[in-house]
């Protein structure tokens, strides 16, 4: 049986978060950048469509929120997962025919990750918010700090910084879905193959390596796969930042060129002057309305084809091997550590 305590999972949970967020945001920033719809506009030369400077200007926008709110989700991530899946694999009946019971480890994993992920989101989803539209202020914008800047948007309408909370379980939902039974068995693959070679050592570098080349490789595998709804996600979340959080909706917008249409606009001497229908049309186009993730979908589809629900996928996929990596095999490592510190073992059966 596992000797970690809910303080071990919870420290080693924290670290690794900690860890990763330094070493890949600038990864991540990139992107968010990548895939916002400003893309073209912000960061690339207008006569020759390549990037720009402003491209790489910045990256650490926004890491602090990001920083605060992933110890506690890391920390409940995990040791929701932990339990969840202790708790899934005893309850699970064994028969004759199926000693390690009836339904497959990996469905349980994959159960036990989703309900850990949703817990963490919960937690999340205002430092996601936060981060990515930190990402996208110009980092010579203002002598203000781009995280302060981003909150300023939110003040009136403090809630729009849940707004993404469906598209980002929606994204993690099926990540860790896939990643997670992934990752188990690339694990037991692994560690059969150099137990079978006589290379086992049992330590805790061996245990890290191996669970940060698993982690790494089924991360990398489930971010190409989620990478549309990655997409989706991404635009909803800088939407949430771009005039819905404070600035007036879409029917207010409506309703003020039917007022102006009606009760009449002034000229400079001040008379009365008729609204043309162009002046109403221009009023609701210029208006942001709150698209579901759907209708954002298709908003991509038709501005850049099917390719442009795979934006970012190459260097999301190369984030995630490394964040994964780092992410499980310090959190790993980290449990190893504590409970040899008390002078107990872990279990590998107990471990990730």
């Amino acid at each position: 049986m596992s000797s970690n305590t809910n303080s071990d999972i919870l420290i080693a949970g924290a670290v690794a978060a900690f860890t990763v967020d330094l070493l890949v945001y600038p990864l991540d920033t990139l992107k968010t950048r990548f895939q916002s719809p400003d893309y073209a506009r912000l960061y690339t030369h207008a006569a020759t469509q390549k990037p720009n400077p402003a491209l790489f200007r910045g990256l650490y926008q926004g890491v602090g929120s990001v920083i605060i709110a992933t110890l506690p989700s890391s920390g409940a991530f995990f040791t929701t997962y932990e339990r969840t899946k202790s708790l899934f694999l005893r309850l699970n009946p064994s028969t004759a025919s199926h000693p390690n019971g009836l339904i497959p480890t990996p469905i349980l994993h994959a159960g036990a990750s989703s309900i850990a992920e949703l817990v963490s989101c919960a937690i999340l989803t205002p430092a996601e918010v936060i981060k990515q539209n930190a990402q996208m202020v110009p980092s010579t914008s203002s002598s203000t700090n781009a995280t302060l800047q981003t909150l300023a948007k939110f003040r009136s309408n403090p809630l729009a910084l849940w707004r993404g909370y469906t598209a980002l379980a929606g994204r993690n939902l099926p990540f860790t879905a896939l990643q997670f039974p992934m990752f188990e068995r690339a694990k037991e693959v692994i560690r059969g193959w150099r137990e079978r070679r006589g290379k086992r050592t049992g330590t805790l570098w061996e245990s890290g390596w191996i669970t940060a080349v698993s982690a790494g490789s089924a991360g990398a595998v489930s971010a190409v796969v989620t990478t549309p709804i990655d997409v989706v996600k991404t635009r909803i979340m800088l939407a949430a930042g771009d005039g819905d959080a404070g600035a007036p909706s879409q029917s207010q917008n409506v309703k003020a060129g039917k007022a102006g249409a009606s009760e009449g606009l002034v000229d400079a001497l001040g008379k009365k002057v008729e609204a043309s229908k162009t002046v109403v049309k221009t009023l609701k186009g210029n208006s942001k309305a709150k698209k579901s993730a759907w209708g954002i979908g298709k908003d991509v589809l038709r501005e850049s084809g099917v390719k442009g629900l795979w934006r970012g996928g190459a260097l999301r996929a190369v984030w995630t091997f490394v964040g994964s990596g780092l992410y499980l095999g310090v959190y790993e490592s980290g449990r190893i550590y504590l409970a040899k510190r008390r002078g107990e073992q872990v279990d590998e059966d107990d471990l990730l």
